[in-house]
């Protein structure tokens, strides 16, 4: 009889513990933005809910091959920012959740667009302009000409003073390579990467981390999203950004619920809550100067303005399809990854 009531009283107690645990909630998040973001991110969202998140930091291309690898048992429930082409990818594969929030209606046209092209399983949370950022005191000190085009980009005296990411780890040198290719076709595009890696010092594996490195004077220029570099000069760094004269694609940093997420209602609060324009309106303050999804959104006066550039028509449709991403990336990876200096 005392096992008994002791039992009971055991499993009453645990019984409470794991509603408890229940009531207070977790959330276990991908964020693909930089750290600084990020982590406010986290730490609003905590301020604001009863939930608590355990977040982990990782390019768009770690991110995507996680939540690919971990399919059969997921351990993450959603994807916060990234380059849109990966988020694309995991939709079409089935890895995402069709999710349609009731912030759509508030949404720029280009974040629908994403959420439409997608099936609902993913949606734009910001967007940004491709480019580089230079070191103006190193081009300076060098006498190098600043470099306008993506053809300026093979000047020889400009000799490993270049950095751009991996595509296969980076989002960003995604864009890049399948930008490229949309402006002077694929044969073309390799035949220019091949003599840009003459120029390339480093592939790195952080889209961002370039311009990073040409703010400290470790390399001249970084080939990254425009914020990037702008993010760099509100730090005080001598760096400018340029938009190439070419045409220059873009990314629409998106979002994504995980299919089968542990914590699924949690998901959708974050996700609700991160399309609030007041949520990305704070973006600012952790100097994270994309232009935001929400219409009413403050728009940072820093942020590159889509209208000041000369923007390509991104087939996001056609280089977010998991084929063609594996073919270039394949590609890459035999005629530039294989030769990199």
């Amino acid at each position: 009889m005392r096992l008994t009531v002791l039992s009971t009283i055991f499993l009453a107690t645990t019984s409470l513990s794991a509603g408890s645990a229940l009531a207070a909630g977790e959330l276990n998040l991908i964020c693909a933005a930089d750290v600084v973001i990020c982590e406010q991110m986290k730490g609003d969202f905590e301020k604001a809910h009863d939930i608590k998140v355990n977040m982990v930091r990782m390019s768009s291309g770690e991110a995507y091959a996680k939540i690919r690898a971990e399919a059969r048992n997921p351990k993450t429930d959603l994807w916060w920012a990234g380059t849109g082409d990966p988020h694309l990818q995991a939709a079409s594969e089935g890895l995402t959740e069709e999710y349609k929030s009731p912030m759509l209606d508030q949404l720029q046209d280009w974040a629908k667009s994403q959420a439409e092209s997608s099936g609902f399983k993913t949606v734009g949370v910001y967007a940004g302009a491709l480019g580089w950022g230079y070191n103006t005191d190193i081009f300076k000190q060098k006498g190098y000409k600043e470099p306008v085009c993506w053809a300026d980009l093979l000047a020889p005296e400009l000799k490993g003073e270049i950095q751009i990411a991996n595509p296969n780890s980076s989002g960003t040198a995604y864009t890049a390579l399948a930008s490229l290719v949309q402006i002077m076709g694929e044969d073309k595009a390799f035949e220019y990467l091949k003599a840009l890696n003459a120029n390339i010092s480093q592939y790195t594996k952080s889209g961002s981390a370039p311009v990073k490195a040409a703010a400290r004077g470790e390399t001249g220029l970084g080939i990254v999203f425009m914020h990037d570099a702008v993010a760099q000069t509100a730090e005080g760094f001598p760096v400018k950004s340029i938009a190439p004269c070419e045409g220059t694609g873009y990314e629409i940093g998106s979002m994504s619920i995980v299919k089968r997420a542990r914590n699924m209602e949690n998901a959708k609060t974050w996700y609700d809550w991160s399309l609030k324009p007041e949520v990305q309106s704070r973006m600012k303050d952790a100097k994270s100067f994309q232009l935001p999804s929400n219409k009413s959104a403050e728009i940072p006066k820093e942020a590159p303005r889509f209208e000041d550039i000369k923007l390509i028509d991104y087939d996001f449709k056609t280089f977010g399809d998991p084929e063609k991403r594996k073919a270039l990336l394949e590609r890459w990876e035999r005629d530039i990854g294989a030769v990199a200096n």
